[in-house]
């Protein structure tokens, strides 16, 4: 039985992406392994999202070749988005990588494990739509589509993952009830833009009827938006997602920049005025909100003057949660013509102040949750506490703060606390009366039950999300 190793980098896409590939290996026999010093192959599933985002991929593919000298590995396989861009270079510059595969050709993985003789050619018994990868069972993404049509000039990411392609609407519910049946109980749909989905299908299934249909066909207790542009919010999305307690209150959508003229040159299609607008819709129609956003400081041709515009925008729409990114050009795209004329320092300090000013933001917002009851969702026990950490509705996962809370209840479980005490800038402490955790509402399906495999890999980094 061949053991292997898979390390998972960048965003959550990356991690679906993985996940099938755990699963695929395992039905021809292979035993997955968290300690790398016991696999036999190593697969690196990079990001090229960022230059940092390359360096990590970089340093953990060389991390993996000095095993075929210090330990059990015969070979290392290095897949995924920044092999899809710089493939050739990649095979020059490190030749102690047995196999280099970019987006476009991971279906050659098995059959390279396959003409090699390291795994089976047959399947023995497959575990399922996805094989489990990363520390909490409870917390599952679904990829609802590949790839980009947006043209937006510092991105790389349809250089990589190609144009949009929405999946089928009766193809992901069917893998949402094998998530279930996994144990997931928070459910994450992830896309390049999540509200794109379905209009390159032209079959009427656009995300609110994925979102109904999920509502009908599993009883997740809770499911988030990650990742929209603001173009596709409708009213019709925010009406579904106010009428259905299931789907949090919860919306990712990327503004970017608060100057109209970094966002012209950045290529984006929104404006001050119609994200303001958009902004105070969402408002209006879903009570109580949460929304985050992503911006980029240092964009070729920022003055001072623009940044102050940001800073002042991001005060007016207070947003829940702000992401902040540092500029880096990426070959092939639109804004590497253009001279990084933004020093580095100037950029890292324009990030820390973004940080700085949304983290008074922030701090001012949530105040409105002291003294209110809420469900959260138990994610794991305090190593030193001994408490329960949890996430509130508007603490999407890794990325948006955490709840203390005394007491113990079971991993997965919803439970209704009360908000004490903000802590940490983004945290919080509450206090639960111990009552039994919440039951999902909707209608049970009736698939076959699917064991849960234990074999988790390691995931590092969060880039692209």
């Amino acid at each position: 039985m061949l053991k292997f190793g898979l390390v998972t980098l960048g965003c959550d896409k990356n991690t679906v992406d993985s996940e099938r590939y755990l699963a695929d290996l395992v039905a021809h026999g292979a035993q997955s392994v968290t300690d790398l010093r016991e696999a036999e192959v190593v697969v690196i599933n990079t990001c090229g999202f960022i230059d940092a985002a390359k360096q990590e991929s970089i340093d953990a593919i060389l991390d993996a070749t000095r095993l075929k000298e210090d330990g059990v590995c015969r070979a290392v396989f290095a897949i995924g988005c920044m092999i899809e861009r710089h493939k050739d270079e990649l095979i020059d510059a490190l030749p102690e990588v047995d196999v280099f595969l970019g987006t476009s050709e991971t279906d050659r993985l098995l059959p390279e494990l396959i003409e090699r003789g390291l795994i089976s050619s047959e399947i023995l018994e497959h575990p399922g739509v996805r094989v489990f990868g990363g520390d909490s069972a409870h917390v599952r993404y679904l990829k609802v589509s590949e790839g980009c049509d947006h043209g937006c000039a510092f991105c790389a990411i349809p250089l990589m993952r190609g144009k949009h392609r929405s999946f089928a609407l009766d193809e992901l519910v069917r893998e949402a009830q094998l998530l279930e049946l996994q144990g997931a109980r928070e459910l994450n749909l992830v896309a390049q833009d999540l509200a794109h989905y379905g209009r390159d299908r032209r079959d009427g299934h656009a995300l609110p009827e994925l979102l109904e249909a999920l509502m009908r066909e599993t009883s997740i207790p809770w499911i988030r938006n990650l990742y929209l542009y603001s173009a596709g919010i409708t009213p019709r999305l925010l009406e579904v997602i106010a009428a259905n307690p299931r789907i949090v209150r919860y919306l990712d959508t990327p503004m970017q920049h608060g100057s109209d003229a970094v966002l012209a040159r950045m290529r984006r299609p929104e404006r001050q005025q119609s994200i303001r607008e958009r902004l105070a819709r969402y408002r209006d129609i879903v009570p109580d909100l949460a929304v985050r956003t992503t911006v980029i400081v240092g964009f070729p041709g920022e003055t001072e003057d623009d940044f102050t515009i940001l800073c002042d925008f991001l005060e007016e729409m207070q947003f829940d949660r702000v992401g902040c990114f540092t500029y880096s050009p990426q070959e092939g795209t639109r804004a590497f013509a253009l001279e990084d004329d933004v020093a580095d320092a100037i950029k890292q300090e324009r990030k820390e102040r973004i940080e700085g000013l949304q983290r008074a933001i922030t701090s001012e917002r949530y105040e409105r949750f002291l003294g209110r009851e809420t469900p959260v969702l138990v994610d794991r026990r305090g190593d030193a506490t001994g408490q329960l950490i949890a996430r509130a509705p508007w603490q999407a996962d890794d990325i948006d703060g955490i709840v203390h809370v005394a007491g113990d209840a079971p991993i997965g479980s919803l439970i209704t606390v009360r908000i004490d005490q903000i802590v940490d800038d983004y945290d919080f402490r509450a206090t639960w009366n111990g009552v039994a955790e919440l039951q999902p509402t909707g209608r049970p399906h009736a698939a076959r039950a699917l064991p849960m495999m234990p074999t988790p890999s390691t995931t590092v980094g969060s880039y692209g999300r």
